[in-house]
């Protein structure tokens, strides 16, 4: 099936003049929000799911229907996957039984990750795989790396990924890691051919779109 997806547009040329300055403020300001209590309960409930497996974890964050999740856990089966979005209803879709090493969480990502981190979970593997990139300039701070759990997410540690179909978001991505850990994360151009990780991937890939994958590996902190 083709489709017709278009391409990001944005009023950036390049990374974001004030991306260092947003980190740098993530970075001496924790984020102090209120956990959210669905939550805060359903963390609880992929805790004690966690708790009673004994096996590596992989969280696969901003999952969307959960296709990814599947994929994930067919590819890794010596594994925990745990797929975590913030809807309900794409959660509730109907892609087929969920494998035994696999969960499905509704959560807030940004109370997420700080409930993960306070409870130190150490994923082996952590994807975020094609995020909303904002593309307004003035949309910067609703982008991963300038928001303020920024910090937190790299801090959970593993061998994180990142796809999308924007450059510059993986760009600034990098640029982000590097201002935060020192380390460098590499930048590739990816064509799965057919074995696509999300819907979204599906859809960049056969509108044409270059697709884009940032992996850097994270000490756990």
């Amino acid at each position: 099936m083709q489709h017709n997806s278009r391409p990001v547009i944005s009023n950036q040329p390049g990374p974001h003049q004030e991306l260092a300055r947003y980190v740098s403020r993530a970075q001496a300001h924790p984020l102090r929000k209120p956990i959210a209590e669905h939550t805060q309960r359903n963390f609880a409930l992929a805790a004690e799911w966690l708790a009673g497996r004994q096996t590596p974890l992989i969280l696969d964050s901003g999952c969307g229907v959960g296709i990814s999740t599947r994929q994930l856990a067919e590819q890794f089966p010596g594994h925990a996957i745990i797929g975590i979005d913030r809807s309900e209803d794409r959660l509730g879709r109907d892609h087929g039984d969920l494998p035994a090493n696999a969960l499905l969480v509704r959560a807030d990502l940004v109370d997420f990750w700080r409930l993960a981190h306070q409870a130190g979970w150490a994923p082996e593997y952590h994807y975020v795989l094609y995020p909303n990139p904002y593309p307004k300039a003035g949309h910067l701070k609703m982008r991963w790396h300038g928001h303020p759990v920024f910090p937190t997410l790299l801090a959970l540690g593993g061998r994180f990924e990142l796809r999308s179909n924007w450059p510059i978001y993986v760009e600034e991505f990098a640029l982000a890691v590097a201002q935060v850990t020192g380390k460098q994360a590499s930048i590739t151009e990816i064509a799965p051919k057919g074995d696509y990780l999300t819907p979204f991937e599906a859809k960049y890939a056969q509108s044409g779109q270059a697709l884009w994958c940032l992996r850097v590996d994270l000490a756990r902190g």
